[in-house]
């Protein structure tokens, strides 16, 4: 199975929806990674000789489903990490819980930690040393008899922000062992998805919007 598909492809930027279990970029495992099979996509589609150049805008998660965003020229490189430095892109996740919040919708405040050892995040009520700050809001979208959807709006873009703020409530994501989940899912993924995006195209200067479909897998824990 091809692990990603493409939303949308012009000459500067290209944006796919990532299946969840692949990394974005490669590491010291040396697993394949989404850079390196849409550069062999770009290579092979256009017959492009030499190295393809892609630039990695931003990430997701290895478990984590979505929108993806990579920059085809230099210049939409650099313009795309300002527009994310400026906070100028709306992001929408979806994520599934076994436990509704207390309230149907909400702010979510809190201060992320990180634990570069163990690759963990913990989300803290007041602020401590060496802390961000990291703020989220979300809303119940659908319930089934055992889970919530809720769509989350980010704010601020910390490592496992989603993940960590929404256990930190006593909702942690289906699937999600790591921050407190009882079970893995079936293909190992967790159920947080990168559903929706906005921003002015670095370069034509129109508004672009984009969304993933949700993933099939979800369907059989009531969602859809």
């Amino acid at each position: 199975m091809i692990p990603f598909t493409v939303i949308y492809e012009d000459n500067h930027l290209i944006v796919v929806n990532k299946a969840s279990g692949v990394l974005v970029q490669p590491d010291k495992n040396g697993d394949p990674a989404l850079e390196q099979l849409i550069k062999q996509y770009i290579k092979e589609k256009y017959s492009k000789p030499g190295e393809v150049f892609l630039g990695v805008v931003h990430r997701l998660d290895r478990p984590v489903s979505g929108l993806v965003i990579f920059a085809k020229t230099s210049k939409a490189l650099v313009r795309m990490n300002e527009l994310f430095k400026q906070r100028d892109i709306e992001k929408v996740y979806w994520a599934v819980v076994g436990t509704m919040p207390a309230e149907p919708e909400g702010k979510l405040v809190h201060w992320i930690t990180r634990s570069e050892k163990s690759n963990l995040s913990k989300a803290h009520k007041t602020e401590v040393k060496g802390s961000l700050r990291a703020e989220l809001q979300y809303k119940l979208i659908q319930r089934s008899d055992r889970y919530s959807l809720l769509e989350v709006h980010l704010m601020t873009g910390r490592h496992h922000q989603i993940r960590a703020q929404l256990s930190a409530i006593g909702c942690p994501i289906v699937g999600d062992l790591k921050y407190g989940f009882a079970r893995s899912s079936p293909d190992g993924s967790i159920f947080l998805h990168s559903r929706y995006t906005k921003f002015i195209h670095p370069v034509q200067k129109e508004e672009i919007i984009l969304e993933a479909p949700m993933p099939e897998l979800w369907r059989k824990y009531g969602m859809g």
